[in-house]
Formats: C-alpha cells, sequence, structure tokens
C-alpha cells in the first residue's frame, strides 16, 4: 500500500484535492490510512495515472471522466475475459482446439470479416 500523498508527489500537474475528489467520485480506489489520508495499491496508482492522463494531460472535463472510464473498464474487462476464454480453448485436446478454431472461422467468414 502507498500513501497518496506519496503517489502524488510523482505527478507535478496532479493537486492533492484533485486525488481526494477522485476517491470522493469513486472514480478511484482508496483505502483510509491508520493516522489519516489515504492508501492506495498499485492497481490504484495506475489507475490515478491514467487520471492523470486523462483530466490532466488531455484536459477531459469531470462531466465525460465517469463515461471514459466506464467504456475503459469495458473494454479491459473484455480483454480479461478474452484471454481466460484464449487459455480455456488452449487447455483442450487438439480436436477440440481445431474443431473451435474451425468454428470461429466461419462465423468470421459469415460476419464478413
Amino acid at each position: 500500500m502507498i500513501a497518496l500523498e506519496e503517489v502524488c508527489g510523482r505527478f507535478p500537474d496532479l493537486l492533492p484535492q484533485d486525488a481526494t475528489l477522485w476517491i470522493e467520485r469513486q472514480w478511484l480506489r482508496a483505502e483510509p490510512a491508520p493516522g489519516g489520508g489515504w492508501l492506495l495499491t498499485e492497481v490504484d496508482v495506475a489507475r490515478l495515472t491514467l487520471l492523470v492522463e486523462l483530466h490532466v494531460t488531455l484536459e477531459i472535463d469531470a462531466e465525460t471522466v465517469p463515461l471514459v472510464l466506464s467504456l475503459l473498464d469495458q473494454l479491459y474487462d473484455a480483454r480479461r475475459t478474452l484471454r481466460a476464454l484464449t487459455a480455456a480453448i488452449e487447455a483442450q485436446p487438439e480436436p477440440v482446439l481445431r474443431a473451435v478454431l474451425d468454428a470461429a472461422q466461419r462465423h468470421d467468414r459469415a460476419e464478413g470479416g
């Protein structure tokens, strides 16, 4: 766990009150620190980095950020699901693997891909 203040120090353009607001808006997850303040996991630090890029660097307004975050979260979830499906398919015996790949190719051709 990393203190929010420490993480904010990595981003010269990030105001600590912006990071606190992002926690309040639930754009960023954090756990209360025993002595006050907030603690972040490495995943939360990555999310904070994304928020800095979106809001500070790209100047995406506060009303649009939740939409962008939602779309990115959906994309990341789809990628995780695809990786899990790929691993499950690759673990199958050769005849099953070949049948799945053939069916996927037929579907792709039928869809015009």
